[in-house]
């Protein structure tokens, strides 16, 4: 086998590998995309139940519960079940707050000091040969 031909064996090898990982990169963008298409639209459905629960729901919100429902229905049909993630976890998740009714620690109260001037030359010689 001549180099030329071990060079275009190389490019082919290549070649396939760099399409699988496109192609993965494309199933993780999908999922990706699909996880916060579902996400909208529990959260909008939320907010519903929460209307409705305390009394400010607007005429239309049963059927577009109804609606978001059923959206959500297809979506579990073609991606698998849906899971809901408590909202104690997604606030961790954002901000590395494990409880929601904790505070973040405060910054430090004083800032750090200044140099005390430029930072000195190192001597590397005189110049002269």
């Amino acid at each position: 086998m001549g180099l030329m031909d071990k060079v275009k064996a190389q490019a082919t090898v290549l070649a396939d590998k760099a399409q699988q990982a496109g192609q993965a990169g494309q199933a993780k963008l999908a999922e990706v995309q699909s996880k916060r298409k579902v996400d909208a639209l529990l959260l909008e459905l939320g907010g519903i139940a929460y209307t409705q629960r305390v009394g400010r729901a607007d005429a239309a919100a049963e059927a577009r519960a109804s609606e978001l429902i059923g959206l959500i229905q297809s979506h579990e049909a073609e991606h698998g079940p849906v899971s809901v993630t408590s909202a104690n976890a997604a606030v961790a998740e954002t901000t590395g707050v494990v409880d929601p009714t904790a505070t973040a620690p405060a910054p430090a109260s004083t800032p750090p000091t200044a140099s005390a001037g430029p930072l000195p030359q190192a001597q590397y010689g005189t110049g002269e040969s």
